[in-house]
């Protein structure tokens, strides 16, 4: 269900900004509102209380952001509070902004290394990306992981090219274990 509120109100957040020709102010608000959601817990614990009424809940909305956001976004949270989907607020919001990065092609890459990357190692890391994908621009998410033991592990989407020791020590020890039992076979 929440695939589709994010779908549906996401989309529709997309097409009245295409119309509108604000597509980048749009794009602008909704990473500002998902911020400010995210840097505040307590409001989506406010608005999930039971004893607070609908219209009081639109009116906290209308005040918070009728001066931060667009008509549009206002009256979008608006009515996802209204129809009580609230909660689904921050999945809207990052699939609008997903939908908005496609369209300009910008990626969002996470990247796992063993050890930290210095400055120049993660400017080559994005090079090798901007020349291997269809992307223009990427926004970058690094990570360390000891437990790769060394190599990188890279998350584009659903796409994953995982080059870490670790997996390419599993995967030895999967086909050792396949030529054991085979040896095995045999000698019966």
């Amino acid at each position: 269900m929440a695939k589709l509120v994010s779908k549906t109100y996401g989309d529709a957040l997309f097409e009245v900004a295409e119309e509108s020709g604000r597509l980048d102010a749009y794009w602008e608000e909704a990473k500002a509102v998902a911020a400010a959601l995210e840097d505040s817990p307590q409001l989506f614990k406010l608005m999930a209380h039971p004893k607070i009424v609908k219209e009081e809940k639109i009116k906290l909305i209308e005040e918070i952001f009728s001066e931060k956001a667009s008509a549009e976004l206002v009256g979008l949270l608006r009515m996802l509070v209204d129809k009580e989907h609230f909660e689904e607020v921050p999945q809207v919001l990052d699939y609008f902004i997903n939908r908005v990065k496609e369209l300009k092609n910008i990626g969002t890459a996470y990247v796992t290394t063993a050890m930290e990357l210095t400055g120049e190692q993660r400017a080559a890391v994005e090079g090798r990306l901007l020349d291997t994908t269809r992307y223009v621009q990427f926004e970058m998410h690094y990570a360390v992981d000891s437990s790769l033991i060394g190599g990188i592990v890279i998350r584009i989407g659903d796409r994953v090219v995982d080059g870490s020791v670790r997996t390419k020590l599993y995967d030895l020890t999967r086909e050792l274990s396949k030529i054991q039992l085979k040896a095995g076979e045999c000698a019966s």
